[in-house]
C-alpha cells in the first residue's frame, strides 16, 4: 500500500495527546494496604453507553488504528506482541473474525488446591468438577457482556488450561460479545471456527479448569500480550494482531485512523480501476 497519509496536529494539541497529566500520589491507609488494593487508576466506564465510541471503529484495520495512535504520539503503544493471533481467518469479503469493541477484563490464577483424588467414582468425580467450576472458577464477566464488549483473559502464563472453548464463547456471543482476546489457550478451536466465534488466543488446546486455574479478579487492569488492557479500553483486532487504545485517546484515534482509511481506500481504487479488478468492500 502507499504510505499512508497523516493530518497535521499543532504542536499544543500534540504536546496535550503525549505529556501525561499530573497525577498525585496513591493515597492508602496502612489498613487498606493490608488488606490489598489496586495501586494502578484507571476510570470505571461501566455504566457508559459505550455503543457510540464502537460504531466509530466499525470497518478500522489495525494498521488504520495502530498509524493513528503513532499520530497522536503514541508509537507502538497497545499492540498486542506477535504470539497473540486469529484462531481463523475469513477467505471472503465478510471478514467476521475482525473485531471492534470495549475491554471486559478478567484474570484467572493457577490453584494451589488438590486436584481429584485418584481412583475417584466417576460421579463423585463430576460432583467435584462441577463445584470447581460454580466456587473457585466462575465465569462471573458473562454477566456482563454486552453487544460491543471484547472479552480478555489474563492466563497468567497457564499453558494447560483451555480458558476459551466452544461452549463458553458460545455463551458469550449469545449475549452479544465481539469477539475474545487471551494469552492463554482457547480449545474446541474446531468448533469454534465453525462458530465463526473471533478467537485471539497464544496456544491451542488445554484441558478444563477443575483443579488447574482459579478466577483471580475481574475488571481490572491486566496485561495481555505486553499491553496493558484497562476495562473499557477500545480493542482492534485482525488478521495483523490486536491493538488496544486508551479509553481517553478512542474518539480522537478513531477521527485520524479514519482519515488514513479512507486515503487508502481512494488510492487502492484508483489502481483496481487501472488494472480492471472488480471493487471489494476493502475499497469501498
Amino acid at each position: 500500500m502507499p504510505a499512508a497519509r497523516f493530518p497535521l496536529i499543532p504542536l499544543a494539541a500534540f504536546l496535550a495527546a503525549v505529556l501525561p497529566a499530573q497525577e498525585k500520589p496513591p493515597q492508602f491507609t496502612d489498613e487498606q494496604l493490608r488488606k490489598g488494593a489496586i495501586l494502578y487508576p484507571y476510570k470505571d466506564y461501566g455504566a457508559a453507553d459505550h455503543m457510540p465510541l464502537v460504531n466509530k471503529y466499525e470497518g478500522l484495520r489495525v494498521t488504520d488504528v495502530l498509524d493513528a495512535m503513532q499520530a497522536i504520539g503514541l508509537q507502538d503503544t497497545g499492540l498486542m506482541d506477535k504470539s497473540i493471533r486469529p484462531l481463523w481467518r475469513d477467505h471472503t469479503e465478510a471478514l467476521t473474525h475482525r473485531i471492534h469493541g470495549v475491554a471486559i477484563t478478567y484474570q484467572y490464577l493457577p490453584t494451589n488446591k488438590p486436584g481429584a483424588q485418584t481412583g475417584t467414582d466417576y460421579q463423585e468425580f463430576r460432583r467435584w468438577h462441577s463445584h470447581w467450576y460454580s466456587t473457585y472458577a466462575p465465569e462471573l464477566f458473562a454477566r456482563i457482556v454486552r453487544p460491543g464488549t471484547v472479552v480478555v483473559i489474563d492466563a497468567h502464563g497457564i499453558e494447560n488450561t483451555g480458558f476459551i472453548g466452544s461452549n463458553n464463547a458460545l455463551n458469550w456471543k449469545s449475549r452479544g460479545m465481539a469477539g475474545a482476546v487471551t494469552n492463554g489457550n482457547c480449545r474446541d478451536t474446531d468448533e469454534l471456527i465453525i462458530q465463526k466465534i473471533p478467537v485471539y488466543s497464544k496456544h491451542q488446546g488445554g484441558g478444563t479448569r477443575p483443579g488447574r486455574i482459579e478466577a483471580g479478579a475481574i475488571n481490572i487492569p491486566v496485561s495481555v500480550g505486553g499491553v496493558l488492557v484497562r476495562p473499557g479500553d477500545m480493542v482492534v483486532a485482525d488478521g495483523d494482531g490486536v491493538i488496544v487504545v486508551p479509553r481517553e485517546h478512542a474518539e480522537r484515534v478513531a477521527e485520524i485512523a479514519w482519515d488514513i482509511a479512507k486515503g487508502d481506500k481512494a488510492g487502492r481504487r484508483k489502481l483496481y480501476e487501472k488494472m480492471g479488478m472488480k471493487p471489494d468492500s476493502t475499497v469501498k
